[in-house]
């Protein structure tokens, strides 16, 4: 029986025990079933640019059931190439540089987050595709990430960070690009003008790819 009163040294009397975990007995079996079940991996399989790709995630993360709407329409209006090395700024589970892995195989791929839940499922994602032309690493923004360069930066950057943090990011990014290589960002539209007024400064060009009701996708191009 899944749901059982606790006998040994360790397990408290008057407790469920399940997954590891003592639960009150006044807590009903099926809301105790429940729980345990939300401690499970969620697995999900999809399309991303023409490419099938399977995720495993957990609650907590950003997006844990499918791959959220913004970064789709990121995916859809980034350019690279197949030997691109592409940085992922902010990855979550890694469904965006998993992605340009894919379709960069002969580029190196790198993979950052601040969570390191996020930085394990990544890990877990890259191992369940069989990519292995990647680095995952945890970090806070770029601080981390060593001295290299990248052709793509991506990132769906989350709308409550606070405009400073993605000021950090935008003037990092610029020491981090080739020549020729570009950012490409996802937010949601409120945060249009700012990011258009924020690429002008850094980089000195901004190109609005698609305005939608919800998002908006940006680029900006180092030396462009």
């Amino acid at each position: 029986m899944a749901n059982r009163h606790a006998e040994s040294g360790s397990r408290l009397p008057g407790l469920w025990w399940q997954a590891g975990v003592n639960y009150p007995r006044n807590i009903p079996p099926e809301t105790v079933s429940y729980l345990d079940s939300l401690r499970r991996d969620i697995e999900f399989s999809t399309l991303l640019r023409g490419e099938a790709l399977r995720f495993r995630t957990t609650w907590g993360l950003f997006s844990p059931k499918a791959v959220d709407e913004g970064s789709r329409l990121l995916l859809d209006y980034v350019e690279i190439r197949q030997g691109d090395h592409s940085l992922d700024l902010g990855c979550g589970y890694g469904p965006l540089g998993l992605t340009l892995a894919r379709l960069a195989p002969q580029g190196n791929h790198m993979l950052v987050d601040k969570d390191f839940v996020a930085v394990e499922y990544t890990r877990k994602n890259a191992k369940l595709n069989n990519i292995d032309n990647v680095d995952i690493l945890l970090s806070n923004g770029f601080n981390q990430i060593e001295d290299r360069p990248f052709d793509v930066i991506v990132s769906n950057l989350p709308a409550k960070t606070g405009k400073e943090l993605y000021y950090l990011y935008f003037y990092d990014a610029l020491t981090r690009l080739r020549p020729g290589g570009r950012i490409y960002v996802v937010t949601i539209t409120g945060l249009r003008r700012f990011i258009q007024r924020a690429f002008l400064e850094v980089f000195g060009n901004y190109d609005k790819l698609k305005q939608g009701s919800r998002y908006t996708v940006a680029a900006a191009t180092f030396g462009g």
